[in-house]
């Protein structure tokens, strides 16, 4: 559900591995995923389908085992409308978007035994209509909510094995997610701020020391939410960047480019409300998410 970027790649995986796939997209790419199917450039191995089911409407190919959903944030509640009635008794809802909130939004509508979180752990981009290029890792990391090592969970992680996109079953779901907001509530918002990529970042002192500040407030938000997780990850996470993440261009900087909507409800956004919930200070995400905001209101105008 949402065949772009992320939704595509690990789309296309799974029906190179021999998996029935339906890719729901719109516009232009959608059309040319009919017309010509869908094209992965990847440092891993090309993959060209020549064919693929893609629809406007998932009604049309219900129901589904597994509904992966990687709409964008602010697309929550209309995909989630669309797919009413179409999972499989017993079948899962998993959430890959950005930020922490969408497990609790999705299950209120199809009830929490029908939804599981996870992590895109993915650099890709929608190159062209029908064409992603892949830039970096691409594995699932996901759980079951209450945490348990399910049948259905151990299904779908053999199907990600098989295609080459399993990164981990994870107990702690929500820790997780928290983890990579850690990363995405610096990096995204920073990157697009600036129109710079990974690797600007960590070679400017003074930016590194911005994103290190952001990372240490969404630390400060997580843990008071619950989160396991401590300044050790900070230090993980920009060392795998360093290793790993130089080139990229973030999601949100690429939909900044594009003219696409920001996503910064789903990152400085959730770190601010939960920040407020529990009576954490965030001064240098309250200031990024007032310029991602003054910023998406120009490119609207």
């Amino acid at each position: 559900m949402g065949a772009g970027a992320v939704g595509g790649y690990f789309g296309a995986r799974l029906q190179e591995a021999g998996e029935e796939v339906v890719f729901c997209a719109r516009g232009e790419n959608l059309r040319v995923m009919k017309e010509h199917g869908l094209s992965v450039e990847s440092f891993r191995g090309d993959l060209r389908l020549e064919k693929v089911t893609a629809t406007a409407d998932p009604r049309e190919s219900a129901p589904y085992d597994l509904i992966l959903f990687c709409v964008k944030a602010y697309d929550t509640d209309a995909a989630a409308q669309l797919i009413e009635g179409c999972l499989r008794p017993g079948g899962a809802i998993l959430t890959l978007q950005n930020g922490v909130e969408s497990e609790s939004r999705l299950a209120e509508r199809f009830g929490t035994a029908s939804v599981m979180g996870g992590n895109a752990r993915v650099g890709a981009e929608l190159a062209a209509p029908g064409k992603i290029v892949h830039h970096s890792t691409g594995a699932i990391e996901f759980g079951e909510l209450d945490g348990s090592s399910s049948a259905r969970a151990l299904e779908i992680a053999d199907a990600f094995r098989r295609a080459g996109i399993f990164g981990q079953l994870v107990a702690d779901i929500r820790s997780r997610r928290w983890y990579k907001l850690l990363w995405n509530s610096a990096f995204n918002a920073v990157t697009t701020i600036t129109r710079r990529r990974v690797g600007d970042l960590l070679d400017d002192p003074d930016g590194l020391r911005l994103v290190r500040t952001l990372m240490e407030e969404t630390l400060a938000v997580a843990r008071a939410d619950g989160a396991a997780l401590t300044a050790d990850h900070i230090d993980e996470l920009l060392a795998h960047s360093e290793r790993n993440l130089r080139g990229l261009k973030t999601s949100t900087h690429q939909d900044f480019e594009r003219g696409k909507r920001l996503e910064y409800e789903a990152l400085s956004g959730a770190v601010l409300r939960v920040a407020r919930r529990h009576g954490v200070e965030v001064p240098a995400t309250e200031a990024v998410y007032a310029l991602l905001k003054l910023l998406d209101a120009g490119r609207k105008t």
